[in-house]
């Protein structure tokens, strides 16, 4: 593996680099790198922005409407974007759905679905999850049964991220109880506007209702709306799987959190102290060898080799350093840290308290928010079982 990148890639990253400082919004930056609430419209501006760029869809092929970039062009992309301080860019839309609907699709699903991803008009949330069918996803009991041209669903998603948001839901449904649990999923396409969904937010520990529950009562989707062949959701899902636990690693934004932690830590004088550098420092190791996994995957992928195997051990390493640079900074702030003044918050406070600096406000919140992540997308005890089982035999 060459770890150098070429004068084109370097160049590539400049352009990158110069593009998103000339549309970033200011004020979305500002809250990303102060780790402040992002509202829909946040967030959704700045899709809109890449959308109108063609970059939305920054990992698609040409032949979709995507830019065909390299897999190293999209790392660099994505490292460009969150060290400036752009929003993450909500996945489920352009970076799940989009290759299952690419690669599973008819020509009608894409001409239909791709362009409203493609431009950041159409918000898309994921309906996998539910009351007791979360890691064991294979166990999902939200029913479509198939009445003439259309598909009547009832059940229960939950932990649906966003899902307040949410135009359209890619689903995982059980059209069949025969034979494995696998073999009787289907991959259904639902809009949320239907009668009979109803969204019920869920709120976490740090006062923010991120995810939600959604209910299907009797909701009608026509049977048009099917990616692919009905029981075999589960290989579509797996496909999707690949995409969202690479993603979730996000070494990218760990780099841009290390250093708001450096900033921290030399603003709370606890820089100087030996030991807590010493922790700083095994946490930036930590990210660069991340960073040199995630290269690995790019790697195989430029050479033409297929390395979505260590997925889950991306995930699993991704999620246990965010879960780390928040607990250090709330160290590094030690009691100015514990404030947590959710409606102060909501109207933009950053902390007026004597002896501490506006950039500890947002501390706990984000701490609190951090324990999902060894859970979610595959929770990580069962992501070391996969990895045993695929990668070490």
């Amino acid at each position: 593996m060459d770890l150098a990148f070429t004068p084109q890639e370097l160049a590539f990253r400049d352009e990158i680099r110069g593009w998103v400082k000339d549309n970033l919004p200011a004020d979305i930056a500002h809250k990303v790198h102060n780790a402040l609430r992002l509202s829909r419209d946040d967030m959704q501006r700045w899709a809109r922005i890449l959308g109108k760029k063609g970059w939305l869809g920054y990992g698609w092929p040409k032949e979709f409407g995507g830019p065909g970039w390299t897999a190293v062009q999209k790392h660099l992309f994505e490292e460009e974007c969150a060290l400036a301080g752009a929003p993450r860019i909500v996945p489920f839309g352009p970076v799940m759905v989009a290759p299952v609907i690419m690669a599973f699709g008819n020509k009608e699903q894409q001409d239909r679905f791709l362009p409203g991803i493609a431009s950041g008009e159409v918000w898309w949330s994921q309906g996998y999850s539910e009351p007791g069918s979360g890691s064991d996803l294979a166990s999902v009991k939200t029913r479509a049964e198939r009445q003439g041209d259309h598909y009547i669903v009832n059940g229960q998603k939950t932990w649906t991220t966003l899902g307040q948001y949410g135009d359209w839901m890619f689903n995982l449904v059980r059209t069949s109880t025969e034979g494995k649990p696998q073999t009787g999923i289907s991959f259904l396409l639902l809009d949320m506007k239907s009668p009979g969904v109803t969204v019920r937010p869920i709120k976490l520990l740090d006062g923010e209702c991120e995810v939600n529950e959604v209910f299907f009562d009797n909701v009608k989707v026509p049977a048009e709306n099917l990616i692919g062949e009905e029981n075999k959701g589960w290989t579509y899902a797996k496909h999707l799987l690949s995409h969202e636990r690479t993603n979730i690693a996000d070494v990218n934004r760990a780099k841009r959190e290390l250093e708001r932690l450096k900033r921290i830590a030399k603003a709370e004088g606890v820089w100087d102290d030996v030991r807590f550098r010493d922790q700083i420092a095994l946490l930036e190791v930590d990210i660069v060898a991340l960073e040199m996994l995630v290269l690995r995957v790019l790697s195989a992928e430029k050479s033409g080799k297929q390395s979505l195997d260590i997925a889950g051990l991306l995930k699993i390493k991704g999620s246990e350093i965010q879960q780390r640079y928040a607990e250090l900074m709330m160290l590094a702030a030690g009691p100015f840290a514990t404030p947590f003044i959710e409606e102060a918050m909501e109207a933009g406070w950053q902390g007026n308290f004597p002896g501490g600096v506006v950039a500890n406000a947002p501390l706990a919140s984000t701490y609190f928010n951090m324990r999902k992540t060894t859970i979610y997308g595959g929770s990580n005890e069962v992501q070391r079982n996969i990895v045993a089982q695929t990668v070490l035999g």
